[in-house]
């Protein structure tokens, strides 16, 4: 069953009432409704009635048993946009093309299709808080292109001022794979995205990995750029002085791992002044050949004070 619009279908009919119309053969010239029809189908008519001035513009649903039309749906009429009580006499009857339900442009560009606006790049609903929807067939789905660049989706505010831009990766990555929405909040999934619950807090259901990252010194300084990760590895190859950059803002935390080597010959360690070591005194480090010593610091306030610890030595 299917909407169906052709051109150059007319017949008459000798039809009276208010009730389906038998229709009676095509006009010469024209094709028969039962020539571009399966039963079933509906297509827009108009009646029309010049014996007695009447006519009338409808949806139809054509049943292909006794060759007849529904007037399923009346959209206007000479009774008032009602069903026409047709007279006897021959009438003729036409698939129509009906004013309110074409889809034309109008003097501003846009183009109105039933409570859908389109106009310029947008899409609009004119029905109140109406919902636009999209609706792939089986496997198929939504696609969004880039054209040159990546597929991009942004969400803006009502009033188009800022909003939340998701893009994909560009297209000399040739990245391909699939992002899940989790089925519950607050809870990490495979190749899911990571939302918290109503309480703000994410749980992870297996492990998480971190990259290390390697420090090397340069005119004995070294930088531990926070932003970088929580855990640095640095094989010792000068005495060096360290600066803790890039920490949380104060009232979150900064937590990090440093793990050092002690070089061929035993190098010493300058700590940032603001690290608050047990008793106020700093470790001393293992002085032997690729002796390992680990240490862990926090700061909740911005880096005004890292406490540091010493979580093992000796361990190379």
């Amino acid at each position: 069953m299917a909407l169906v619009l052709k051109d150059r279908v007319k017949e008459t009919t000798t039809t009276t009432g208010t009730g389906a119309i038998s229709l009676g053969g095509a006009v010469a010239n024209f094709q028969a409704f039962s020539a571009v029809l399966s039963n079933g189908d509906t297509t827009y008519y108009a009646i029309v009635d010049t014996t007695n001035t009447a006519f009338e513009v409808g949806l139809g649903t054509y049943a292909s048993s006794g060759n007849t039309l529904t007037r399923t749906t009346v959209l206007e009429s000479s009774n008032s946009g009602s069903a026409v009580n047709l007279s006897a006499g021959s009438k003729s009857i036409f698939i129509a093309y009906p004013a309110e339900k074409a889809v034309y442009e109008e003097s501003d560009g846009s183009v109105l299709i039933e409570n859908l606006e389109l106009n310029a790049n947008s899409i609009k609903s004119t029905d109140t808080n109406g919902n636009i929807q999209l609706f792939p067939n089986g496997t198929g789905f939504t696609e969004l292109y880039g054209n040159t660049n990546p597929g991009t989706v942004r969400f803006n505010c009502e009033s188009n001022s800022h909003g939340v831009t998701v893009k994909g990766p560009a297209h000399s990555a040739a990245a391909t794979y699939t992002v899940n929405l989790p089925n519950t909040l607050g809870l990490t999934q495979a190749s899911g995205l990571v939302t918290s619950d109503a309480n703000g807090v994410v749980t992870f259901d297996n492990g998480t990995i971190d990259e290390s990252t390697t420090i090397t010194s340069s005119s004995n300084a070294a930088t531990l750029n926070l932003r970088d990760g929580n855990s640095f590895l640095h094989d010792l190859t000068e005495n060096v002085t360290y600066t803790f950059s890039n920490p949380a803002a104060s009232g979150k935390v900064s937590m990090f791992v440093l793990k050092i080597i002690q070089g061929s010959s035993a190098r010493t360690i300058t700590w940032p002044s603001s690290v608050d070591w047990a008793a106020a005194t700093a470790p001393t480090l293992t002085a032997t050949n690729d002796g390992v010593d680990v240490f862990v610091f926090f700061t909740i306030d911005g880096g005004t004070t890292y406490y540091g610890f010493t979580a093992g030595q000796a361990m190379g």
